[in-house]
């Protein structure tokens, strides 16, 4: 594989999630911290105009801006579909400053941990994804579509990346300690990466537990689509942890318990994501496989 010449850091791609914000101002005000000899490191926050106002997004999510068909498609003028196009001519393939590598800051208001979301199972991505596995016990590797499936989030602008989601923190707040944890996880990142310029990469797990999403549910509703129940308080905050069918996972406002009715152990994530009630989203369920690297 050919050498890493130029990384992005991405913070702000939503503008409520202050992690990433604040991460990467504080690398532009100390450059230092993720330069590295063998590559460029350039910062970016991905959609000013939301963070300005304190919002996820102006007009729609810019997350879901990066599918090739619609960053080709002159009609979409949203101000996040202009930016998405900016980014990529900027940082995409044939861009002005093609990216090698692109990491991408976000937080959860679930209790996510620290979770490393990859754009594809390309050796690369899988050892990086590996190594941040033994030095952080917190890891969590998750794979967000499914194979071949094209992504329409930013980290897919180019073919190396990841994005990172840490959690749980409230939207429009900082919490220190994933603060400092996320900062350690992209320098990690960096350090990685110069490694494998080098030809020396450090090594990691031969085996990682990879989560992979193969469905999202929704909240029950009634016919004018008003929620009907919450989650569950057995299931809240219980992110990544083993769901068995017949385990409640709603409780209805007058106290009934509403069960998952599938049929084999399954582990949600992003329970009860703040962001995605307007997307019908009360969790995504994902199953577990381990893989060799």
């Amino acid at each position: 594989m050919s050498k890493i010449k130029r990384v992005v850091i991405v913070g702000g791609t939503h503008g409520n999630e202050l992690t990433g914000i604040y991460l990467v101002k504080k690398f532009e005000r100390s450059p230092h911290l993720i330069q590295r000899s063998s590559f460029e490191s350039l910062t970016m926050i991905g959609n000013p105009k939301a963070y300005a106002i304190g919002k996820r997004y102006v007009d729609t999510d810019l997350n879901r801006c990066f599918l090739r068909q619609d960053l080709e498609n002159p009609n979409l003028s949203s101000y996040e579909a202009q930016q998405a196009k900016i980014i990529y001519q900027t940082f995409g393939s044939q861009g002005s400053q093609q990216a090698d590598f692109v990491i991408d800051l976000h937080s959860s208001t679930a209790n996510m941990g620290l979770s490393i979301i990859l754009s594809n199972e390309n050796l690369l991505n899988l050892q990086l994804a590996a190594y941040l596995t033994t030095i952080n016990s917190k890891v969590k590797i998750l794979y967000s579509t499914s194979r071949n499936q094209e992504r329409p989030h930013l980290d897919s602008i180019c073919e190396f990346g990841c994005t990172l989601e840490v959690g749980a923190v409230a939207q429009n707040v900082l919490d220190a300690a994933l603060f400092q944890e996320t900062e350690e996880i992209v320098r990690a990142i960096l350090d990685y990466l110069a490694a494998y310029n080098q030809g020396n990469s450090p090594d990691g797990k031969e085996t990682i537990s990879v989560y992979h999403s193969i469905q999202t549910i929704d909240y029950p509703r009634n016919e004018l689509g008003e929620i009907q129940a919450m989650i569950h308080p057995q299931l809240q905050f219980q992110d990544y942890q083993p769901l068995d069918p017949g385990e409640p996972i709603f409780l209805t406002f007058e106290g009934k318990e509403i069960v998952y009715e599938g049929d084999s152990t399954v582990y949600p994530v992003f329970i009860n994501e703040a962001a995605y009630y307007e997307k019908g989203i009360a969790m995504c369920i994902t199953q577990l496989s381990h893989k060799n690297i």
